[in-house]
């Protein structure tokens, strides 16, 4: 009856929401949560570390955990800076995995080197982004809640009495200290943390050159099926003019209108039968005024492409981030300067994806 009553509430939960991309997060200023006479730390044992969970993992068959597993690390993330969306990372002396829950403002509930417990009984172990072929590679393996309709194979634990009944914060502490790492430390695109033990940490590469081009993911139609080649545009394989870390709605507007986008295809990589960008292009004959109905909505996250050495990086974005609109440095852009980067570093589809905590963690060097 309890798994019944579980999933009857995650099945009202997922029909509003969506995994597949970055979301609004609440960024909005709380009162600093502090502990108060009536709150105390949980301490529990570990039965397993994060590595050893993860390893429980086996590609494309997501565990409904059934045993008494505990696992537990530091908080390594902050949704503050809008960056992170309805999650957070713990790490511990083995490796780091993604939390998925379903709330925004998880700032406030889940302080950066605060001490986590996962009761993972009852939990989905799952991994996001794995693709096979010789062109694919592994994802992230995460924690979350089962999937009822079988399109991902964890979501998002919503509801607050599952949260409550699953994660428990311990003591507070100082926050994650990120591990400088070399070119030689990164994970290949079949990376597990049984071989890197840095996937899902906070760490920092140094010495990243631009590699001259963005990615982003653009919708003719949000509210439609995002899957659908016939409502898919991509901006790939060079800098489509994106000289910002991510596009905030009125900049991803500044771009569109500015007509630097009307050559892409409309479609899927395998699928360009849609025509182009310019033939959405509306022109007022009275005002002159230019307008691309249905684009107007569309998703607006950006990657960057770095390279550390001959390996490639991807620096992830979000729009609803605070510093979305944040130029890069032209220098960098040039590749007359590199940059130290901090965040997380993650796979998806087998190819290197890292996720900046905040703009803080970009520095320019000469």
């Amino acid at each position: 009856m309890k798994k019944s009553l579980y999933i009857f509430i995650a099945l009202a939960a997922m029909a509003l929401t969506a995994c597949e991309e970055f979301g609004p997060v609440f960024t909005g200023k709380y009162k600093n949560p502090e502990p108060t006479e009536d709150w105390i730390p949980v301490e529990l044992e570990p039965t397993h570390t994060i590595a050893q969970l993860a390893a429980m993992y086996e590609t494309g068959k997501p565990w409904q955990i059934d045993k008494d597993i505990i696992i537990a690390g530091k908080v390594s993330t902050t949704d503050k800076p809008g960056n992170f969306y309805k999650s957070f990372y713990i790490q511990d002396g083995t490796g780091g995995m993604e939390i998925k829950v379903g709330k925004n403002g998880l700032y406030n509930d889940y302080l950066p080197g605060q001490t986590v417990y996962i009761n993972c009984n009852g939990l989905s172990l799952g991994m996001y982004g794995y693709k096979s072929g010789n062109y694919g590679g592994n994802g992230m393996v995460q924690i979350g809640y089962e999937d009822p309709t079988g399109e991902y194979e964890t979501a998002y634990i919503e509801n607050s009495f599952i949260i409550n009944d699953h994660i428990f914060k311990g003591e507070y502490g100082d926050p994650v200290t990120p591990t400088v790492i070399t070119e030689a430390d990164l994970p290949s695109k079949n990376g597990t943390l049984s071989s890197c033990k840095y996937i899902g940490t906070l760490v920092t590469l140094k010495g990243l050159k631009y590699a001259d081009q963005a990615f982003a993911l653009l919708y003719l139609d949000s509210n439609k099926n995002t899957k659908e080649s016939s409502n898919r545009i991509f901006l790939s394989d060079k800098r489509w003019g994106i000289t910002t870390w991510a596009m905030s709605e009125s900049k991803m507007k500044e771009y569109l209108y500015s007509g630097i986008w009307d050559s892409v295809n409309i479609g899927n990589a395998n699928d360009y039968n849609y025509g182009t960008v310019a033939d959405r292009r509306v022109v007022d004959s009275e005002t002159g005024a230019v307008s691309y109905p249905g684009i107007e909505k569309a998703a607006y996250s950006v990657s960057q492409y770095f390279t550390m050495g001959s390996t490639e990086i991807q620096i992830r974005t979000s729009g609803y981030s605070k510093f979305a609109d944040t130029e890069i440095d032209p220098e960098v852009l040039e590749g007359r300067k590199t940059i130290d980067a901090t965040g997380i570093l993650t796979l998806y589809q087998g190819s290197i994806q890292f996720i900046l905590l905040d703009i803080t963690g970009v520095e320019v060097v000469d």
